[in-house]
């Protein structure tokens, strides 16, 4: 079986048996054979791909979300049970049920509400400055770099490190909210200072 065989999308089922063994429709990186199968499977099942896109947003609330009702069973399980899962047509039973469901609800909106709103995303950042050579006043330079101020963004330690032939750079950590800061403006605005600063590197980077 290869990738023009779901260019018509082909069912899930074929799909999955297909990609048991595989990263990639064709090849060890993504191409345009995936683009191809994506499309189709989303133009094939465009309701279950909406669906499994938007539950997949609620990746990291997973374990908090509301209990649910059980799963609907295969149709041929439904014919041999007779069994309807999702309830009966009693006007009561659906009452109830309803109820029910606006209770959890409720307690999921109490408990989320209750937790506050999740802490920002950080970053620690170990930054080099290099200057231009061994007559750059280290301290000015130090100085300019701590005088840019940024929401989001925390200077922390830093040092001066021999690089050879009487040369220091500046190594400095520093705080970052990652949604408020880009380290790439960063480093722009920090080499913008063309009388001290050659130029900028990320010597490391963690998550907080």
């Amino acid at each position: 079986m290869s990738f023009s065989d779901f260019t018509n999308a082909s069912t899930l089922k074929s799909l999955n048996e297909f990609l048991a063994d595989k990263s990639y429709v064709e090849g060890t990186s993504a191409s345009q054979a995936d683009v191809t199968v994506y499309k189709a499977f989303q133009k094939e099942y465009p309701q279950f791909s909406r669906w499994f896109n938007h539950i997949a947003s609620f990746a990291d609330e997973f374990e908090d979300l509301p209990a649910g009702k059980a799963p609907a069973a295969s149709a041929a399980e439904e014919d041999d049970d007779d069994v309807d899962l999702f309830g009966s047509d009693d006007d009561e039973v659906d009452e109830e049920a309803e109820k029910l469901k606006q209770q959890r609800l409720a307690e999921y909106a109490a408990k989320k509400a209750a937790k506050g709103p999740k802490p920002a995303a950080k970053s620690l950042v170990t930054l080099d400055v290099k200057p231009w050579d061994d007559e750059t006043n280290m301290d000015e330079l130090l100085e300019n770099v701590k005088s840019i101020e940024q929401d989001g963004l925390v200077w922390g330690a830093h040092q001066f490190i021999p690089v050879g032939y009487g040369v220091k750079k500046l190594q400095i950590n520093l705080v970052v909210e990652d949604d408020k800061v880009s380290l790439d403006e960063l480093q722009a605005t920090i080499e913008e200072d063309e009388d001290h600063v050659q130029s900028t590197d990320i010597a490391a980077m963690s998550k907080l």
